[in-house]
């Protein structure tokens, strides 16, 4: 950060003014540094949302809403989906440059071998009902890790900083598997090293032992892209949340798993999810023939009916990460022929008249990276309430790469929010007169 100017805020309650420097970032908005404004005004600031406050320096991810740009350690999001697998993903977003041959292979072995969970983890499981929402699954068996590997849980040494972050990356997906098959009653399957991440992680899900499985290319990729474009997202309320719990100390696995508490919401991670209960309503309302009924009942601002899965709140253009996953989209239901399944051929259709009505596109309200996940991971044959889950083994490597960042940071303290307080002012508590009858 470079100091060249600096503001001044002036009071008209008799404060005298203030003087607060300003940075500037290698690219971005520019900050006012307010950190003394309590110590000499006796102020706080009112930001809700977070809609004006930088909470932290960053060096990981990059967003340009209004250009709709999206850089991971300063490459397009275009380039990293198309020249790289998610594991060097993992690597660019943890050490800030792409891997050579020698530092992938390397990444790829230590990744490799960790992907197995203690047994135990099978027992523990078993405590959950099999009709708990996998995301409640899975927040208790991240959380759980700690107890499993404390080992590495001194966050001031880098060495367990970084076994720390290669054990979730690598265990994220054979968790998120075992909490499918808990649910369907089908028995778990250990990973085969041999596999790529993805490939590994889809016959963890899908595989059963009493037949092979065989990854198939086409797909593989496609869920390689989906956990490439969902690795990281800035200061998000998933990731932020993720630095908060980190500033108290505690270790990473129960910061990661507070992230995953705070993905669940509908308004962060469910948004995928609420997309495709979006298009069933709409399939059972009577398909491709009702959606011009649906988008008249969306233009209505009284009827309450919401489009799922269209526009952003950071990206006032096209979503960089929904013009591949709709490549992406397309490839997958060509491959599976699925361009005919009235469901998908809905969601083709909704797609282009979002982007061809005036209403829509004067709106922005272009389909984003949500829409065509969803419809890729019901593709697949992942059912919707995993699709959080999905995001979250996605996540996972953001989450762990901004913890890090945070905890090398000398200037981090712990997070501490303060409030405009409205409430009563101090009272004293009268006495309360005994009823009648009471014995004495």
């Amino acid at each position: 950060m470079t100091v060249q100017h600096k503001a001044t805020l002036s009071f008209s309650d008799g404060t005298p003014s203030i003087e607060f420097p300003i940075y500037h970032g290698t690219v971005g908005p520019d900050v006012i540094d307010i950190r003394k404004l309590y110590a000499q005004t006796g102020k706080f600031t009112l930001d809700p949302g977070f809609m004006s406050t930088a909470a932290c320096e960053s060096k990981i991810t990059y967003i340009d809403g209004d250009k709709g740009e999206l850089l991971y350690r300063g490459y397009p999001i275009e380039q990293i989906a198309e020249h790289c697998d998610y594991l060097q993903t993992c690597y660019l977003l943890l050490n800030g440059e792409l891997p050579d041959e020698a530092q992938r292979l390397d990444f790829d072995q230590r990744v490799t071998r960790h992907t197995m969970v203690h047994e135990q983890m099978a027992r523990f499981l078993q405590g959950f009902r099999r009709d708990a929402h996998p995301m409640a699954v899975l927040v208790g068996m991240v959380g759980a890790l700690s107890a499993f590997y404390h080992d590495s849980l001194d966050i001031n040494n880098p060495e367990h900083r970084f076994v720390s972050a290669i054990r979730l990356i690598a265990k994220m997906p054979t968790l998120v598997a075992m909490a499918y098959k808990y649910s369907n009653g089908q028995p778990f399957m250990y990973p085969l090293n041999h596999l790529s991440y993805a490939a590994n992680f889809m016959r963890m899900m899908f595989a059963t032992p009493c037949e092979e499985y065989k990854p198939n290319d086409v797909l593989v990729r496609a869920l390689d892209r989906i956990l490439i474009l969902h690795a990281d997202h800035e200061q998000n309320a998933s990731t932020s949340t993720v630095r908060l719990a980190g500033s108290s100390g505690a270790n990473p696995f129960a910061c990661i798993a507070a992230g995953i508490a705070t993905l669940w919401g509908p308004a962060h991670g469910g948004a995928n999810e609420a997309c495709l209960v979006m298009l069933n309503d709409i399939q059972r309302m009577g398909g491709v023939e009702k959606i011009g009924e649906f988008i008249d009942q969306v233009k209505d601002k009284d009827s309450g009916v919401k489009l799922m899965g269209f526009g952003h709140r950071v990206y006032k253009n096209y979503d960089p990460r929904a013009k591949l996953m709709r490549e992406t989209c397309h490839e997958v239901l060509g491959e599976l022929g699925l361009h005919d399944d009235p469901l998908f051929a809905l969601a083709m259709k909704l797609e282009r008249i979002a982007l061809e009505d005036e209403y829509f596109v004067k709106r922005k309200l272009y389909p984003n990276v949500d829409f065509y996940s969803g419809i890729v991971q019901k593709a697949l044959g992942i059912p919707t309430e995993m699709f959080t889950c999905i995001f979250a083994l996605a996540r996972t490597v953001g989450w762990i790469s901004q913890w890090n960042e945070m905890i090398a940071d000398p200037d981090q303290k712990i997070g501490r929010p303060r409030q405009l307080f409205t409430g009563h002012v101090r009272r004293d508590v009268k006495p309360i007169p005994k009823a009648s009858g009471a014995k004495k």
